[in-house]
């Protein structure tokens, strides 16, 4: 049985970007400015977000379904999803949180699909069930060039910690993850915004926020 869409009534926004790109700093620094308006904010992350979704997280960074092919990556991908917006994303929403989350759709869409080559209207077929209709309201694209962003990656990593399951492919895999996500925004303007992921940090959270702030509704504070 098809599951029931009911209209969200808080605020959906997601960031999309290579590896070390900075998603998960913006993020915070997002929410925390969201928070400074008095708004509740759920920050999550894509495969994961949930208890059994972080299960299917683990099995997934640790290459466990790669010899499988992408097209098993990408169910296990979609069916951590199906967890994670039933238990998680949907009920922050409808509550009237704003829910920021590190990675959801356009990351399946680029490393399974662009990358693994996975047709795209069998990997719509698979969004569609599930997401059951929940898209962002806006998405951040942290755009870097793939050197700096794993050089970023391998020097945040704990003594003795292996590289995850695509932090280890080749560069070229990398460049063209990065042309699939500019091409996403390319093609959905009206959803996402690329911003230079290269900027410091508050410079990034003050481009993420001015767009952010032109594209949502933001309660406006009362002068005291």
């Amino acid at each position: 049985m098809a599951r029931k869409v009911r209209p969200a009534t808080g605020h959906f926004i997601t960031l999309e970007g290579g590896e070390g790109a900075g998603k998960s700093t913006l993020a915070k620094a997002l929410a925390a400015r969201l928070e400074t308006l008095g708004l509740t904010v759920d920050l999550t992350r894509e495969p994961g977000g949930s208890p059994k979704a972080e299960r299917i997280r683990e099995a997934l960074l640790a290459g466990r379904i790669k010899p499988y092919g992408a097209f098993a990556e990408a169910l296990m991908f979609q069916a951590a999803r199906i967890d994670h917006v039933d238990s998680r994303i949907r009920p922050a929403l409808r509550r009237g949180a704003w829910v920021i989350c590190d990675r959801f759709i356009d990351s399946t869409r680029v490393y399974q699909g662009t990358l693994g080559e996975i047709a795209a209207e069998k990997l719509s077929a698979l969004e569609a069930v599930a997401i059951a209709g929940l898209m962002p309201e806006l998405t951040f694209i942290l755009d870097l060039a793939p050197e700096t962003g794993l050089a970023r990656a391998a020097r945040r990593r704990r003594p003795g910690e292996a590289t995850d399951r695509f932090e280890s492919e080749t560069i070229t895999f990398h460049r063209r993850l990065r042309q699939g996500f500019l091409d996403i925004a390319a093609a959905e303007p009206q959803r996402c915004v690329v911003l230079d992921a290269s900027l410091p940090a508050e410079t990034l959270a003050d481009t993420a926020w001015e767009a952010l702030s032109s594209r949502l509704p933001l309660p406006q504070i009362a002068p005291a």
